[in-house]
């Protein structure tokens, strides 16, 4: 103890250098482990970095700066499906804006005013139909009341239907034999079972897709026609697959007298076009010549002797067509 006190001075800056020794060694140690730290850290944002540059695409070097180049291609993809929403316009219902709440006598006024005018539009083109078809609305034809919560639905796809059966008439079909549509509330029940499609709507990110199937009959010309109309349409229309095979006797519309006119068979096999020497073949219009679409002129049967000789003999055909409407999602 005397030495203590003797030495009080050195005793004291003893202790005191000692806890900064103690001190440095701490900071050294727990600089080292930061430094560690740091540098695990860079060795792997390293190893991202080469991995990224050797991706296909990578982001680029100085030359070029693949990120930003991403960035304004997918601006352009924005601004390119901002600029063709305008062709998936959607398709007016019918009645237009009758909401969950409407009136069900509203929708039956409107729904047999459509059909009418669907079955008068078949008839001014010579296009076969079932005796008073109701255009896959059979079930509602009859129904006084209906669920408020299904007539908007009702609605959207009476709209959806007349589009369609509008491109067959206009298409000029020989018949039209059926539209098929998706159940949507408990009358479908009791409709006739080929009004309907065993199928659901598909949603993605940016669309809901409603399938539809229409069955018709015609000839290779107005097949064409039918294609051309759903593809030229303002509406977003997607055929999604095509079946064909012909008619036959059996096929045909039981108890359909249709006019004559464009659209019927030529004289020769049931269910067949003639097509002779010089005159119009399919597709094509009259010419003003006698015996358009193909007729022999009037007096003349199709195959006296010494006649005009039939080259073509086409079949009459039975097709169905897989549809899908396409109703973008509201944007985000």
């Amino acid at each position: 103890m005397a030495w203590i006190k003797r030495n009080l001075a050195f005793v004291i800056g003893g202790v005191v250098a000692l806890g900064l020794l103690v001190a440095a060694g701490f900071y050294i140690y727990q600089s080292w482990s930061q430094n560690d730290a740091a540098r695990q850290k860079l060795n792997e944002t390293y190893a991202a970095l080469d991995l990224l540059t050797k991706k296909t695409p990578s982001p680029g070097n100085d030359k070029v700066n693949n990120t930003q180049i991403a960035i304004e291609q997918q601006k352009q993809l924005l601004d390119w499906m901002s600029s063709v929403s305008t062709f998936f316009q959607p398709i007016p219902a019918i009645p237009p804006a009758i909401g969950d709440s409407g009136n069900s006598a509203v929708f039956r006024s409107a729904l047999a005013t459509t059909i009418k005018g669907l079955q008068d539009q078949a008839g001014s083109v010579s296009v076969g139909l079932s005796p008073n078809y109701g255009f896959s609305f059979e079930a509602y034809r009859n129904q006084l009341n209906l669920s408020p919560a299904s007539l908007a639905p009702l609605s959207l796809q009476l709209g959806e239907v007349k589009v369609l059966a509008d491109i067959l008439l206009a298409a000029r079909v020989n018949s039209l034999l059926t539209i098929q549509r998706l159940r949507i509330s408990d009358s479908d029940a009791t409709g006739p079972a080929g009004d309907y499609l065993d199928a659901t709507p598909t949603t993605n990110e940016l669309a809901i897709l409603t399938p539809y199937a229409v069955t018709f009959q015609s000839f290779t010309p107005e097949i064409s026609q039918v294609l051309a109309g759903f593809a030229t349409s303002k509406y977003a229309l997607v055929v999604k697959s095509i079946t064909v095979q012909p008619a036959g006797a059996a096929g045909s519309l039981a108890g359909t007298d249709l006019p004559p006119g464009q659209n019927m068979p030529m004289p020769g096999m049931p269910g067949e076009r003639q097509y002779m020497p010089g005159y119009p073949g399919p597709g094509q219009p009259g010419m003003g010549m006698p015996g358009a679409n193909g007729l022999p002129p009037p007096g003349q049967p199709a195959n006296s002797k010494g006649g005009l000789q039939t080259i073509v003999k086409e079949q009459l055909l039975r097709v169905t067509l897989q549809i899908e409407v396409v109703k973008l999602l509201p944007k985000k």
